[in-house]
């Protein structure tokens, strides 16, 4: 079958119309939209309705949310993340961004993770953080960091923070591109979804045992 000029064209133009659709979270239409968060929703949309922009105030602007270190002591992998969100900062809404405080215990690991829907740069704070992700080559970048150091995250690619201190504690703070970029731990999700993964599917997945696969699935908490 041979493809025409004008088929290539019109094949081109669709792509190129479906990546410029392709964004994070869509641009706001309005200066703000403070998140009216007391009134129930009569539909379901993409976000959280806006209050009436006379009734904005400087509160509505502002949090403290991330200024108290984060509770680790019960977390198995010894971190915390504390988000921003349209409860306790309610005009993030419809601005595609949130910010995040992440609390790693001595030794302590945010494990390899995605979030679906952002990209992501860290600053490292406290403490020193070797941080990476892997790309879909199956590439490893990894970097330490020491304070005052970044690093990105692309948008969708697991990626971890591994706090190289055995006695002290680390802190960074987080930028992600969307108002809600979601998480996908990829242990919890591969061993401790509900219902679970058939054992025979890790087994050949993981090249691992049934009692392998019971053991991780008990000290992850599934």
């Amino acid at each position: 079958m041979k493809i025409s000029s004008k088929m290539i064209q019109l094949f081109l133009y669709s792509l190129a119309l479906l990546l410029s659709l392709a964004k994070t979270d869509p641009p706001p239409l309005q200066d703000f939209c403070i998140a009216d968060t007391a009134s129930p929703s009569l539909f379901y949309n993409n976000g959280v309705p806006c209050l009436n922009p006379n009734s904005a105030v400087s509160s509505h602007f502002v949090t403290s949310a991330l200024a108290k270190p984060g509770k680790t002591s019960g977390n198995i992998f010894g971190f915390n993340a504390t988000l921003t969100n349209t409860k306790n900062l309610p005009g993030v809404n419809t601005m595609g961004l949130t910010m995040a405080r992440i609390d790693i215990t001595a030794n302590g690991i945010v494990p390899p993770h995605t979030h679906p829907r952002a990209s992501e740069v860290t600053i490292c704070l406290k403490g020193a953080l070797l941080v990476g992700f892997v790309d879909t080559l199956g590439r490893l970048f990894t970097q330490q960091l020491r304070p005052g150091d970044s690093f990105v995250f692309p948008k969708g690619l697991i990626h971890f923070l591994y706090n190289m201190d055995s006695s002290k504690p680390a802190l960074a703070l987080s930028g992600l591109s969307s108002q809600n970029p979601g998480l996908q731990m990829t242990s919890m999700a591969t061993f401790a979804s509900k219902p679970p993964i058939p054992d025979e599917v890790l087994k050949k997945a993981f090249q691992i045992t049934s009692q392998d696969i019971s053991i991780i699935r008990k000290n992850l908490g599934g």
